[in-house]
């Protein structure tokens, strides 16, 4: 059964609403003398300095869009300096998760998308969201993802990442 097209919007803006408040959980508190970690302190590089990402299969988008969208994550990840890892299960010094929705309308549709920074033991140490809206499609609000959309969800979140490798 179909999910119905009124439920669409609402069902992609609670999921995005889900993911966003997950985003403002505070951190456990740290052992009594012990300091609590910085975002500096959680932010390893690796021996020579240069610190690697591996993307891990997106959630949510069909494989034809997650196909264009990391690619254009790996063309813009090389114009911001970023190191990715392309093998399945490489070693890196962090791991990128990317959740991504979309819902529309008959003229237009939007996309919605969270990429998640973690280190080797899981724990998330940034997260980018966003959303990008694109022309409608009758029915499928992804047959509106066209490269340009795609292009400018993979550079913003370079650019949010180099950002934040950065900052140190």
């Amino acid at each position: 059964m179909p999910f119905p097209k009124s439920l669409r919007l609402p069902a992609a803006i609670a999921f995005t609403l889900g993911l966003a408040a997950c985003q403002g959980m505070p951190e456990p508190p740290a052992a009594i003398g012990t300091p609590a970690p910085t975002a500096q302190s959680l932010a390893p590089v690796t021996a020579d300095g240069q610190a690697t990402f591996a993307f891990e299969p997106f959630t949510g988008a069909p494989g034809n869009i997650a196909d264009e969208l990391s690619r254009a994550l790996g063309s813009e990840a090389r114009s911001q300096g970023l190191v990715l890892v392309r093998r399945v299960g490489a070693p890196s010094t962090y791991r990128v998760n990317g959740y991504l929705s979309a819902s529309g309308e008959p003229s237009s549709a939007t996309v919605f998308y969270v990429f998640d920074i973690v280190d080797n033991t899981g724990q998330r140490l940034k997260r980018i969201s966003g959303t990008e809206r694109i022309s409608g499609a009758s029915g499928d609000p992804w047959q509106g993802a066209d490269s340009g959309a795609l292009n400018r969800i993979a550079s913003r979140t370079t650019v949010e990442m180099a950002a934040w490798l950065n900052r140190r």
